[in-house]
């Protein structure tokens, strides 16, 4: 509408949206970055790259877009830019990278950790002895070392910060009655890391160190680092050396000793999702399952819902309202509380189901340790979870479709069934389709009904990773990536980066049949 027009004697207000001084907006800017700053420093400073680069990244564009006059009209779907960025962009690719490495249990720190973690080690070079910790009228602390025959040594006063490489020296000489009274244990117990970082000399050039909460003792390093970036031990001289093929250092008979670390892998890890037949085998079988379990699931959840639904649109059903409500009612109970109660329901011994199957027929079906019933168990339960949906799809799509199409069909005496087959199965399935691809999409990473309900059992015998024959990718994902003893979460990455593709691929068809551009 054109104000201006209407009434010209009266100039239309201009709407302006206020701003903050100049001084003020680069001052907040400035504070926000020197803060996204200082969070990228302590990332990488902590030795998390990764995560600091992200920051950068982040940081970057957001600086980007509040400066540039072209890039005005971003800022304001920044905000959601940036959470796909660390939410859905990131873990995506950082499970990927992690999927071409060794990354498991075994292998979790970087090469410098490992290396730091063996120079780390020491072990008992020479006596133990007792010691008590003392405080003077000044508030200093000594350690006063009983060394039996040899008499006894008092430290210097444990003031400031460890120098490393410098010993703290120890003297017979001090006077033993000055010390102050002994600190109690609990006292010794809250002061360790600080005695731990101590190293006293004592006068024959002995080394002592905290050894437990009542002894000091001899304590050497364990390995000393070579230039070749080899590893000697001290105490029996042999030699260790970094395998990065399978990241662990081995000794001289290829032995790796623990901690590992992580490796660049190649495409081992998916290669052996692909030859490896005791991982091949499992991974096919549960992969079948998974493609079987998410389509059977949109072909029962449709016809259920798509039978309901029609015969709430026939005119002889009386109380509509009554009967809608009850048939949508599983669609507002949390799925947990539905699963657990079905749980308990297909109980072999105790469920209610099998006493009725006992009390009539005389047989108690093994639900959950049969891999057929298993799978048929779950696609009931399944079936009763998703039916609620497709019955409002359904109900809204059937109200579309013309009734002067059933009365033609009536004229020319076609059965109900011609009617379903011919008329409103046609008319349905197009604007379901989407609908149908991301139910069969959903169903297809269902992790919460297989963990709540079987666990993924039965186990399948004779693999080298967790796998049951109720698996779906996802649960056996997670089973390898946190349940196994090895924790393998490399080759749960490889998997992970599959199931996306195909779920990517289903969410790129999904958009082809709803005709939106890609």
């Amino acid at each position: 509408m054109n104000l201006s027009a209407e009434m010209p004697g009266r100039a239309v207000p201009k709407l302006s949206v206020p701003r903050l001084p100049a001084a003020m907006r680069w001052s907040l800017w400035t504070l926000c970055n020197a803060f996204a700053l200082y969070l990228i420093v302590a990332l990488y400073a902590q030795g998390q790259t990764v995560f600091a680069l992200l920051g950068l990244v982040v940081a970057g564009i957001a600086s980007f877009v509040f400066i540039h006059r072209r890039a005005y009209a971003h800022r304001y779907i920044f905000p959601s830019v940036a959470g796909m960025l660390v939410f859905v962009i990131f873990p995506l690719l950082y499970t990927v990278g992690i999927g071409f490495t060794n990354y498991s249990g075994t292998n979790l720190l970087s090469f410098e950790q490992a290396q730091r973690y063996h120079l780390g080690q020491t072990y008992l070079a020479g006596e133990r002895y007792g010691f008590s910790l003392h405080q003077n009228d000044e508030g200093q602390l000594r350690l006063r070392v009983d060394r039996g025959p040899q008499g006894v040594w008092v430290s210097a006063p444990l003031e400031g910060e460890p120098v490393e490489g410098e010993a703290l020296a120890m003297s017979r000489e001090a006077e033993v009655e000055a010390l102050g009274a002994a600190v109690p244990l609990r006292d010794v117990i809250r002061q360790r890391k600080a005695l731990e970082q101590w190293v006293m000399r004592g006068n024959d050039g002995q080394l002592l160190r905290l050894y437990g909460l009542r002894e000091v003792a001899a304590v050497e390093p364990l390995y000393r680092l070579q230039d070749d970036g080899s590893l000697i031990n001290n105490q029996t001289g042999a030699r260790l050396t970094a395998n990065d093929e399978i990241g662990f250092y081995v000794d001289a008979e290829g032995q790796p000793v623990a901690p590992g670390y992580t490796v660049y892998a190649g495409w081992s890890n998916f290669a052996k999702v692909l030859t490896d037949p005791k991982i091949r085998g499992p991974f096919l079988q549960i992969f079948v399952w998974t493609v079987c379990f998410a389509g059977l699931t949109v072909i029962f959840t449709l016809a259920v819902g798509l039978v309901l639904a029609s015969l709430l649109q026939w005119e002889m059903v009386r109380g509509k309202a009554f009967y809608r409500l009850m048939l949508i009612l599983p669609y507002a109970v949390p799925a947990f509380i539905s699963i657990l109660v079905f749980k308990g329901l297909f109980n072999q011994s105790f469920g209610e189901i099998n006493l009725m199957l006992d009390s009539l027929f005389g047989v108690r079906p093994d639900w959950f340790s049969d891999p057929t019933l298993a799978r048929t168990m779950i696609l009931i339960v399944n079936t009763w979870l998703g039916y609620p949906y497709m019955l409002l799809l359904c109900m809204g799509l059937l109200q579309a479709i013309p009734r002067d199409l059933y009365e033609a069909s009536a004229m020319d005496g076609a059965t109900p069934l011609d009617n379903l087959l011919k008329i409103t199965l046609p008319l349905l399935i197009k604007p379901l389709a989407p609908l149908l691809i991301a139910s069969f999409a959903f169903n297809f990473n269902n992790f919460v009904l297989i963990t709540l309900l079987t666990r993924g059992g039965p186990d399948i015998l004779g693999t080298t990773t967790p796998a049951g024959t109720t698996d779906l990718l996802v649960s056996y994902t997670y089973r390898i990536a946190f349940q196994d003893s090895g924790q393998n979460f490399a080759l749960a990455a490889a998997i992970a980066t599959l199931i996306f593709l195909v779920v990517g691929a289903m969410a790129w068809l999904n958009l082809k049949l709803s005709k939106v551009k890609v």
